[in-house]
């Protein structure tokens, strides 16, 4: 499985950076694009720059309805609309019907947590305020979460995982988190756009924290 983070606040040579995240999954049986950034032209920009091809995505996961997650949702779709688009049940019922006038696939809604396809489940939504879905991703390594802002806390985001189930690591958003104690589970912390406190979890957890980019690649081993 291959994650590219292809919008992000920070970008390497060659692509350009914006506040928000967005993802591409590369899995066995499905790609999908997790988040969609703020602005729709820098994630194709970048998407083309990177040789990834839009009218390759099967499926759009959304994690939840910030502008700088599902801003660029709208550009994206005029280039592809063949999709699925997955959402947090608690999207309001305008914004489902407007995303659902603009696909020839489905918009699903998520309550709970459940498969997407192999080696991929949603969190559910999560949170009281401001819900929020994440990505587990299971590899012979253990299990990856990833995350555009992590605003339930990471400690519930980990609650989705099963008591027994080997972590290894963390890619996206960890907003303003102070959870530093729940991060010596992982093997690897790879934080970028929100995070607030990334400077104090790189200082911390020096062995193991990469900053991602627009860009930032990781291997999964299936």
């Amino acid at each position: 499985m291959k994650l590219t983070v292809v919008y992000d606040n920070e970008a390497s040579s060659g692509l350009r950076d914006g506040w928000g995240f967005a993802c591409y999954i590369e899995s066995e049986d499905m790609n999908i694009l997790f988040d969609t950034g703020w602005d729709g032209e820098i994630l194709l920009g970048n998407m083309f720059s990177l040789d990834i091809n839009p009218n390759e995505v099967d499926t759009i996961i959304i994690s939840h309805h910030h502008w700088d997650h599902i801003g660029g949702l709208p550009t994206f779709l005029s280039k592809n609309p063949d999709v699925d688009v997955i959402v947090p049940h608690s999207f309001s019922c305008a914004l489902k019907k407007e995303i659902q006038a603009r696909i020839s696939g489905k918009v699903i809604e998520i309550r709970s947590k459940r498969k997407i396809t192999t080696n991929i489940y949603t969190t559910g939504e999560l949170g009281v305020d401001l819900k929020e879905q994440s990505l587990i991703l299971k590899s012979k390594q253990g299990s990856t979460i990833l995350s555009g802002c992590s605003h339930p806390t990471l400690k519930i985001t980990m609650t989705s995982l099963d008591d027994n189930e080997n972590i290894f690591g963390f890619i996206g958003g960890l907003h303003d988190s102070e959870e530093f104690d729940c991060m010596d589970k992982f093997t690897f912390i790879a934080a970028g756009h929100c995070t607030k406190h990334k400077d104090v979890i790189k200082n911390i957890y020096p062995g193991i924290f990469e900053n991602i980019f627009a860009g930032y690649v990781k291997i999964l081993k299936q």
